[in-house]
């Protein structure tokens, strides 16, 4: 079993940045890991999923060239950088581990309680 806490929400401007951490306890070197968000009345989408290494990374396209996922296995955090908010980037963001290395929801089985982002003027 893995636990999963995120810090690093906020509020922002559009153009603004932030950064969100997921600190994890248990054994997590053999997940991927993954950072998802669902906005207010929308179900719930992956934004990044980072293979076990840190080498490899796929991102959803309305975040690609903005965000960054990375993660430190010593530390067991794993990292969403993101930059030039727009205000439809405003959600709930989740972290979540599981075995496969995709963005799909139903494939992630240790979920973080979630950190709100929220991106207006």
């Amino acid at each position: 079993q893995v636990q999963l806490v995120e810090s690093g929400g906020g509020s922002v401007q559009p153009g603004g940045s932030l950064r969100l951490s997921c600190v994890a306890s248990g054994y997590t070197y053999s997940y991927f890991m993954g950072w998802f968000r669902q906005a207010p009345g929308k179900g719930r989408e992956g934004v990044a999923v980072i293979s076990t290494g840190g080498s490899s990374a796929i991102y959803a396209d309305s975040v690609k060239g903005r965000f960054t996922i990375s993660r430190d296995n010593a530390k067991k955090t794993l990292y969403l950088q993101m930059n030039s908010l727009k205000p439809e980037d405003t959600a709930i963001y989740y972290c979540a581990a599981g075995p496969v290395f995709r963005t799909r929801v139903d494939d992630f089985n240790n979920w973080g309680r979630g950190t709100q982002v929220t991106v207006s003027a």
